[in-house]
């Protein structure tokens, strides 16, 4: 069992942790200046049409996400789990800033259309491909009796890459005029996430390999992968089913809440970006917390406390007048604190439900086909929801899916302080003998 910290635990974190904040950044900046720079790219100029498409374009990189999922998965459980990250953070630092320096409409016509679009497409396939590995790759680093402490440090890049994106949209704002904004202003933050991604991929061009990637590397070259996927179909679902509920309103209470202040309740909007600013604060301070806390308890125990503890404040929060910036900064803190143990260990639970040989491709393509269908739909509905019924409808359609995460909590096997090596071979021969009867009778 891995016991002791690795060599480079300095920049492994650091490595890890600026990649994944540049995707989380590059959606942030995305859906907040996509009303200055929608005119832009589409005929119509600063119109509603105009951002309907821009939103559209946005959507795209949802679609993209389990092809990226499958294809960067793949090749990281293959070729390996460094150049894949080398990979997917060079795709969304060259996507973004391409996109600060691309032709407008007025210039290049439909052209310009089209380079949003593939730029968005790329970023899609590079972020299917990046939660997946860079989870993957943080687990199999962690020394054992301390995964899930460094797993938390994947949504404390997410928190922080996020509210970087919200401040440097709140700073704009306030230091630009309209004209400006709509002239140079909404480009600032996509040159920026460009040269943040040159820097995290300069720091992860010296990360050394996973050791249990490279003991397993023949083994997996030698297991045939669509077969090695189909047998582990049931760890399949479960990433489906532990995702729902913690995707939903991660996207709802981090990331879309204070928009969703502003369009719904009239929230002003620097208020509504400062309380999600110091909400994220809180969800960082409690993440590692978290962690540790599984460490010596139990991945099931704190996803457990998660899900049916946000599910039990989700209705009392969403009856506090959020159109209040000092009450949604409150709502929004209380649920972090309960959202937080869910996403703080899921990375190591993830991670302990396949063998190192197909460890990220099984994990990215189930994981991103959830993330699609369930959190790329979820701030739409939460309006529409909201509008043609009561917020009430939406907020139990999230408790139901909480619920079915939790539910999936209960069938995993515990796997803290665990070897990721051995801990499959572990696995009671019955349970293999079932396993290989129904993939052979499945092939047959």
């Amino acid at each position: 069992m891995t016991t002791k910290t690795p060599a480079g635990t300095g920049r492994t974190m650091l490595g890890i942790c600026l990649g994944h904040a540049l995707e989380w950044y590059d959606w942030g900046i995305y859906t907040i200046f996509v009303p200055f720079f929608a005119g832009q790219f589409f005929p119509g100029g600063a119109t509603g049409s105009a951002v309907l498409s821009g939103l559209a374009v946005f959507a795209a990189g949802f679609v993209a996400r389990p092809l990226g999922g499958l294809l960067v998965g793949r090749l990281s459980d293959r070729v390996g789990r460094r150049p894949m990250l080398s990979l997917t953070v060079g795709g969304m630092a060259v996507a973004s800033l391409l996109i600060g320096v691309a032709p407008t409409y007025a210039t290049a016509g439909v052209g310009a259309s089209l380079i949003l679009l593939a730029c968005r497409v790329v970023q899609g396939l590079a972020t299917g491909g990046e939660l997946p590995s860079a989870q993957t790759y943080l687990a199999e680093q962690a020394p054992a009796a301390r995964r899930g402490r460094w797993s938390s440090l994947i949504y404390i890049a997410s928190a922080g890459g996020n509210s970087v994106g919200v401040l440097l949209g709140l700073v704009l704002s306030l230091t630009l005029t309209h004209e400006e904004m709509l002239g140079y202003g909404w480009r600032i933050p996509f040159v920026v996430g460009g040269v943040l991604g040159v820097v995290a991929l300069w720091v992860r061009r010296s990360l050394a390999e996973s050791e249990v990637f490279v003991n397993e590397r023949e083994k997996a070259r030698k297991q045939p992968f669509w077969p090695d996927l189909v047998r582990h179909r049931r760890a399949a679902l479960q990433v489906i089913g532990m995702s729902v509920g913690p995707t939903v309103v991660y996207y709802t209470w981090v990331v879309a809440a204070p928009a969703y202040a502003i369009t719904a309740r009239h929230l002003d909007s620097s208020s509504a970006l400062l309380a999600g600013v110091l909400s994220s604060v809180v969800l960082i301070a409690v993440l590692p917390l978290w962690g540790a806390l599984s460490d010596r308890i139990g991945r099931r125990p704190v996803m457990l406390i998660s899900h049916l503890g946000t599910a039990a404040t989700l209705f009392p929060l969403q009856a506090l007048d959020l159109g209040n910036a000092v009450r949604l900064g409150i709502a929004m803190s209380i649920a972090m604190v309960f959202i937080g143990a869910g996403v703080s260990v899921l990375p190591a639970a993830y991670a302990e439900l396949f063998p190192t040989r197909i460890r990220t491709a099984g994990l990215a393509v189930p994981y991103s086909v959830a993330v699609a269908v369930f959190g790329g739909t979820a701030p739409y509905l939460q309006t529409w929801v909201g509008e043609t019924f009561a917020p009430a409808v939406f907020t139990g359609y999230v408790v139901l899916l909480l619920l079915v995460s939790a539910a999936t909590v209960l069938t995993l096997r515990e796997g803290r302080g665990t070897d990721l090596t051995t801990l499959h071979q572990a696995v009671p021969e019955t349970m293999r003998k079932a396993e290989d009867h129904d993939t052979a009778r499945n092939a047959g």
